[in-house]
């Protein structure tokens, strides 16, 4: 008996155990609750709709204000018509971040931690009724998934209690109420963008900012409970940290770079001999020194804080992606590259040189400062490209990053200054004065130059103006990069360059380089995806001459050889509007790909996807686009690519209502979004599903993953699995 009772204590604890993992499948990372700006309203009053979303960690949702087209699902409400009310304007997000994307090719808007959207709508009868549905996105760059989703609301005379007529009120009595119906926009220090309500105490936003909690499927908010939160819209400052100390690195790099340049290297035997010299002892000859360098990394610094106050957050999203300042940012760029390669020299006003020399003459500790201050000034020619290119890109980040990059650029500009006082003996290790230095200079033009067309590309994109496409852009790559090889190697000679009677070692492995990536560039001509670059060259849609494409289009080449096994058995619903990357054929119904894996013995690749999952995007360009992978894809299986998010309606008699969440589905998305998680428990994609025709599982489907081994692994299980399966079948 005991035994017996133990036995099913434990089958009962495993159900509940697999019942948990199960439902742990299905994920919803973004909790929407409902608010309005008034809780008793008149007819004829305005009311505004509030929409409030609680976002998980690392997780984001997609706003509604970006172009459709672009590629990320928009998040889109849709009201039911009602006499009792009548819309004012479209609805607005509440300060989205915006991101300019290179995999979409556009600029797009998003939430992190926190979302809202208002709809400010007019009340025209006492028996308010507002419904309606929305659809939205959230992705997460953790694992690679992205989840749509949709669900209903409905604002009644629960939440906003409307008398008949417009009540009467003295002057007095507006002025006092205003102030607690109002809503307004406020900034809170250091770029946080907040939406609170005006005029309230801080310690009642505090606690509306506590009352945002998760709510049940249905998403009434009790009007006890209702409240207008304040929103806190997160930087994201943990995922920024590893870029910023990225950038920071390369603008120490750039420091060193600078040191290279004819302005400034002569300057450092210089400067050491006059702190070694005019200092009594060592001691304050490295004291001098110190101060010396810290005066230089003060100064930059401040340089970099002076950008983050003039720009700050929102100034740096106008930056990176208005045609305005990318285009000025191109212009400045090639600016710098002309002035690097001899043709004029960007100097300052002579009266500032003078002034700061003649403090820097009185000695004692200022007059350090004012040294390390014409150091500055002095080498502006040389200093004011790279400095100038930090500060340029920087502007497209976050408020710290023109303070990181100067301080970054700074520290490696002032650390020779400061060794060399404190070690003089270095100095004979040192290598002379010479035409190398300028030739620093003529490399630094040519990178300027190249650089320049990545922010002509970003507006080039963003506006579809079409003058910077992938193969014009690459021809300038390649031209640019392949004159500074020549250059290295002595067969172009600038007006400012010194007589090169040989080359040295340095140089020819510089030039051996500098080929190399001129080689790798040129099948990018044609079409090859040159991967390393991915995130500096426009989208490889913009590539006309796409020689992959065309040889696909016509059936040759690899494509030939697969052709018997690459037959349809019949041609595919929605192949109007739906393709398969890569020249792939399949399917975009599951039905057609069963019938036809039944008919041609194979099993079914199912690929749950989405038009705005840029991780099946990522996918598909780095793992299926591999040799290996689409032989696979194209000889062993039938595909089935199913759109979760496509809005295609479906013919009425396909129209069913879903056993998971009781709604009725009329679209294509939204009959693969359930079937996904009605049959597998799953709602993120991507996801890889192999089956059978009847579909039974062949092995564990798999999720984003950028491995291609183990992606070939998976399929060649699948196959191994299915063939198997067969064989006991016909036993």
């Amino acid at each position: 008996m005991k035994n017996n009772l133990r036995q099913l204590l434990t089958t009962l604890l495993l159900l509940l155990t697999v019942t948990v993992v199960a439902q742990a499948q299905v994920l919803k990372p973004a909790t929407w609750s409902y608010d309005v700006s008034k809780k008793e309203v008149a007819v004829g009053d305005e009311v505004e709709l509030i929409f409030n979303v609680k976002i998980n960690k690392d997780w984001y949702l997609y706003s509604s204000d970006f172009d459709p087209d672009l590629g990320p699902m928009v998040t889109e409400f849709k009201f039911e018509k009602h006499p009792s009310y009548q819309l004012l304007g479209k609805i607005k997000p509440v300060n989205p971040k915006k991101k300019y994307d290179d995999l979409w090719g556009g600029e797009y808007t998003y939430f992190v931690g926190t979302a809202q959207f208002r709809q400010k709508v007019k009340v025209l009868q006492p028996d308010l009724v507002i419904k309606g549905a929305y659809e939205y996105q959230v992705c997460t760059d953790v694992d690679g998934k992205c989840i749509p989703f949709d669900d209903d609301f409905s604002f009644t005379n629960n939440q906003i209690k409307v008398t008949a007529a417009i009540p009467t009120a003295t002057p007095l009595e507006k002025i006092e109420q205003a102030p607690k119906e109002a809503t307004t926009q406020a900034t809170a220090p250091d770029g946080l963008d907040t939406a609170v309500p005006a005029m309230l105490p801080e310690d009642s936003m505090l606690a509306a900012a506590d009352a945002l909690t998760p709510v049940e499927d249905t998403f009434a908010i009790k009007e006890s409970e209702s409240t207008t939160p304040a929103l806190k819209d997160f930087t994201g400052e943990e995922e920024s940290k590893g870029n910023i100390w990225t950038f920071m690195l390369i603008a120490f790099g750039s420091g060193l770079v600078a040191l290279l340049t004819p302005c400034v290297f002569p300057m450092v035997p210089m400067t050491v001999s006059f702190f070694t010299g005019s200092s009594q002892n060592r001691a304050q000859a490295i004291g001098k020194a110190l101060l010396y360098g810290v005066s230089i990394i003060a100064i930059y610094t401040v340089a970099g804080t002076i950008v983050a106050k003039l720009f700050g957050a929102d100034g740096a999203n106008f930056l990176s992606t208005h045609w305005l300042p990318n285009v000025l940012f191109f212009a400045v760029f090639v600016i710098f590259g002309m002035s690097f390669l001899g043709l004029f020299e960007i100097t300052l006003p002579s009266s500032w040189l003078n002034k700061a020399d003649a403090q820097a003459d009185k000695g004692g500790i200022l007059g350090v400062f004012f040294m390390a201050f014409t150091l500055v000034l002095v080498s502006f020619s040389c200093t004011g490209p790279i400095v100038g290119s930090i500060l340029v890109a920087s502007a497209g980040g976050e408020t710290l990053r023109p303070i990181a990059g100067m301080f970054g650029f700074s520290l490696a500009f002032a650390l020779p200054f400061t060794l060399f006082a404190i070690f003089p003996s270095w100095l004979s290790g040192l290598p002379k004065s010479g035409g190398w230095l300028n030739s620093v200079k003529v490399v630094l033009g040519f990178l300027e130059l190249a650089l320049a067309l990545k922010f002509l590309s970003i507006a080039d994109q963003v506006y579809h103006w079409g003058i910077l496409d992938r193969e014009v852009y690459l021809a300038l790559w390649i031209v640019i990069f392949a004159l500074m090889g020549f250059y290295l190697l002595g067969k172009l000679k600038f007006s400012h360059d010194s007589d090169l009677p040989y080359i040295s070692v340095p140089r020819v492995f510089m030039a051996i380089a500098t080929f190399a990536f001129v080689v790798y560039l040129i099948p990018g001509m044609f079409g090859a995806p040159l991967k390393a670059l991915s995130g500096y060259l426009p989208p490889q849609s913009t590539h006309d001459f796409d020689i992959n494409a065309l040889v696909r289009q016509s059936g040759g080449g690899n494509s030939a050889q697969y052709t018997s096994a690459n037959q349809l058995c019949e041609p595919p619903k929605y192949a109007d509007f739906l393709h398969l990357p890569h020249g792939l054929q399949g399917y975009f119904d599951l039905e057609q790909a069963k019938r036809c894996a039944a008919e041609q013995g194979k099993p079914i690749f199912i690929d749950f996807t989405g038009h705005g999952c840029v991780n099946c995007r990522e996918m598909e360009a780095n793992v299926w686009s591999h040799p290996e992978v689409l032989k696979r894809l194209q000889e062993d299986y039938v595909i089935a690519a199913l759109y979760v998010d496509d809005k295609s309606e479906l013919p009425e008699s396909d129209w069913y209502v879903s056993e998971y969440d009781g709604k009725e589905k009329k679209t294509l998305g939204k009959k693969y979004a359930d079937y996904q998680i009605t049959k597998f428990n799953v709602n993120a994609q991507p996801y890889y599903v192999l089956m059978d025709e009847n579909e039974n599982m062949l092995v564990k489907p798999i999720a984003y993953d950028l491995s291609v081994e183990n992606f070939i692994a998976f399929l060649d299980a699948g196959v191994a699995a299915y063939n198997k399966q067969q064989q006991v079948a016909k036993k």
